[in-house]
């Protein structure tokens, strides 16, 4: 691979280097980056301390030789080392908002962003949200959210490996939030007794045996424990629908991401009524459910 770089000057020059030999390396983007484009971008951006949304008004300017040889080194390593961005870099994006994360968590990437975002509408009132758990937290990037968007709510983050629970902490810390926001170790809903929320919002592993015997390198880098969730996908999903009425307040909903493993889950229960949610900003394979039908198809236990 051709890692010469000595016609290289402005910002546009590695941005465009950098996207060529990613994809000459066929690397897999899927981790809140799609495209060889977009990642060469924001790793450029970050070698020069220059925030994401930096005009490209600026990316004219040469770089000075220490600063080549940084943009250099990380973008040699994103193609020697296939390891998602987030992970060089310890940060990822979720709702707008910047999440310290390392290789103990998954990378912030799901589309229950747009559900934050919207708090939920219209499937509950805002005004009535004064408790929300978000259930394998990892990272903490989604009840964090949350926290922002119900400005009066407290939230829990609750997840059964403590190198997450660690991880969720740096980002309470992080974002202020000391005050509303508690990380709670927790096998689903073990260590939550007694406890009811208005909100159980869940990205659980999801992935089924297939899929995880294809992974590509990149999705190697994640904890196992965050993807893998049995043969078909929905081992931690079939036990948060059995024990997640027993949970939510009176009027309180589920909401849960279970990707390509959507299917499965559909065959497995044909006449639940799940609410298949759709997202502007694209991806699928997100549901919501509330606690009453919860009561009726899974009898809450």
């Amino acid at each position: 691979m051709n890692f010469d770089i000595d016609n290289l000057k402005t910002v546009t020059d590695f941005i465009r280097w950098g996207a060529s030999r990613f994809s000459e390396a066929k690397l897999s983007f899927g981790h809140g980056l799609s495209s060889p484009l977009d990642e060469s971008a924001y790793l450029v951006l970050h070698a020069l301390h220059l925030p994401v949304d930096t005009s490209n008004n600026y990316w004219g300017g040469c770089l000075t030789s220490a600063e080549i040889l940084t943009v250099k080194e990380l973008i040699v390593r994103r193609i020697k080392e296939r390891k998602p961005a987030a992970y060089l870099t310890n940060e990822g994006w979720f709702a707008g908002l910047s999440f310290f994360v390392d290789e103990r968590v998954l990378v912030p990437r799901s589309p229950i962003a747009e559900l934050v975002e919207t708090q939920f509408s219209p499937w509950i009132d805002p005004e009535e949200v004064d408790s929300i758990l978000d259930l394998c937290t990892g990272s903490g990037c989604i009840g964090i959210a949350c926290a922002y968007a119900f400005t009066q709510a407290e939230v829990d983050l609750a997840d059964i490996s403590q190198d997450a629970i660690d991880v969720a902490n740096i980002n309470i810390q992080r974002h202020d939030a000391e005050l509303r926001v508690q990380a709670i170790q927790s096998d689903l809903f073990e260590g939550l007794k007694g406890k009811q929320y208005n909100i159980i919002v869940s990205n659980p592993p999801y992935v089924d045996a297939e899929d995880m015997a294809a992974l590509t390198a990149e999705f190697q880098h994640e904890p196992e424990l965050g993807l893998s969730s049995g043969e078909n996908g929905l081992d931690l999903t079939v036990k948060i629908l059995h024990q997640a009425a027993d949970y939510l307040s009176d009027n309180g909903i589920l909401v849960v991401e279970v990707g390509n493993s959507q299917y499965a889950l559909q065959q497995l229960y044909p006449d639940v009524p799940f609410q298949w949610l759709e997202f502007e900003r694209g991806g699928d394979g997100v549901f919501l459910i509330d606690k009453h039908q919860l009561e009726k198809f899974f009898k809450g236990g």
